[in-house]
């Protein structure tokens, strides 16, 4: 069988599906790394809603992947940016999502890390910025969940200047009751965070960055850098205090990033281990043996993928992870909160078919195969 995807160029080739997956099973939890896929969230197809409206979500369909994931011995990064948190999901969405996935956690003993942000506030004050994050903060904690205090737009648009991120950081630091993930975003991940830690010098806002962690570096369990530039990720764990974790972020470059070298590695919080969470796994498996060539045989071929999920506009590689997840099976339909599977074209999604099923990703081919049809049907592209 064949199937006949969209070209960019306007035509139409023929491409012939995997036969078989890849066999990949569960695990034990993984122990030379600490990984975290950040979760996607599955829609309510049949809830009569606009893209202005708050998010209908799917609670069993959701709860049920953060289960696969764990299944394989990942922790969850829940309520982050793959959750299309500010692109669909509002905060009052967000804490329905996070109270619901940390009770589930709790249940199957799955780890997990949630996200602290401001987006109950689209601007206001340094005072008001200080309270959103603190509502969230307090939110979290109460559920027992990690926290890891993302970008804010709010405090970007606020800030003055690097001492209003120490003032800010600083005061949430002491608040906090136990280590929490700081974050940093990149502007291609969201434009708004442009100029974050007070410079759009990336070497200035490093210095920064650094500044808030030596303050209060008991209170940082890591950071998660998110900048697709492997050279300053290496840069800046380098220059980390002892204890505190380098999460890379990097969807372009977490093969190399989490191997490591000679001076360290990176532990992982990424979005394309959505779609790739059995294998990564695998992977880490593998190097937790201390078989480095073996973890980047499994998945050094995955990069590839990744990049065109992830290729810019970077913001909308949601949609991809979501496709995968529908074609693998995990979700019975296509469809996004805030209708964002809109948000790629034709032929990106059928290049997303074709690299995550020559990767073997799909544990049904044939169920992929016919979910992919439906679709480039549905869209006039006859098979």
């Amino acid at each position: 069988m064949t199937v006949r995807l969209p070209d960019p160029a306007g035509g139409v080739r023929l491409y012939e599906p995997r036969a078989e997956p890849l066999a990949l099973t569960t695990g034990s939890p993984l122990t030379s790394r600490t990984v975290f896929s950040a979760a996607h969230v599955v829609a309510d197809p049949y809830a009569d809603v606009s893209p202005d409206s708050p998010a209908a979500v799917d609670w069993d369909a959701t709860l049920a992947f953060r289960r696969h994931l764990w299944s394989h011995g990942l922790g969850v990064a829940e309520a982050m940016d793959t959750a299309q948190r500010g692109m669909g999901l509002d905060w009052a969405g967000a804490a329905e999502l996070i109270r619901r996935s940390a009770a589930e956690a709790k249940a199957v003993g799955g780890r997990i890390a949630c996200g602290v942000g401001t987006d109950q506030i689209t601007a206001g004050s340094l005072a008001e910025v200080r309270a959103a994050y603190e509502e969230q903060l307090a939110l979290v904690e109460e559920t027992g969940a990690q926290a890891v205090l993302m970008a804010s737009r709010a405090l970007t648009a606020a800030a003055r200047g690097p001492e209003d991120y120490l003032d800010v950081y600083g005061h949430l630091l002491r608040q906090a009751s136990r280590p929490v993930v700081l974050h940093w975003l990149g502007p291609m991940f969201d434009p708004a965070l442009e100029g974050y830690w007070g410079s759009s010098d990336l070497d200035a806002a490093t210095d920064v960055l650094l500044e808030v962690i030596a303050a209060r570096p008991d209170k940082v369990d890591g950071i998660k850098v998110s900048l697709l530039d492997a050279r300053r990720e290496v840069g800046l764990r380098r220059r980390l205090p002892h204890g505190v974790r380098c999460y890379t972020g990097d969807d372009f470059h977490y093969p190399e990033l989490i191997a490591g070298d000679e001076q360290g590695f990176s532990h992982a919080l990424l979005g394309i281990f959505d779609p790739l969470g059995p294998l990564a796994a695998e992977a880490v498996r593998v190097l937790d043996t201390g078989d480095v060539k073996g973890f980047r045989e499994l998945l050094d071929p995955t990069v590839e993928l990744s990049r065109h999920l992830f290729r810019r506009p970077t913001r909308f590689y949601k949609t991809g992870v979501v496709l995968l997840a529908w074609l693998a099976g995990h979700q019975g339909h296509f469809t996004m909160v805030g209708g964002l599977q809109s948000a790629r074209s034709l032929p990106h999604l059928g290049r997303a078919y074709e690299l995550a099923d020559g990767l073997g990703l799909f544990p049904d081919p044939a169920l992929a195969e016919t979910r992919i049809k439906n679709l480039l049907a549905l869209y006039g592209v006859d098979q």
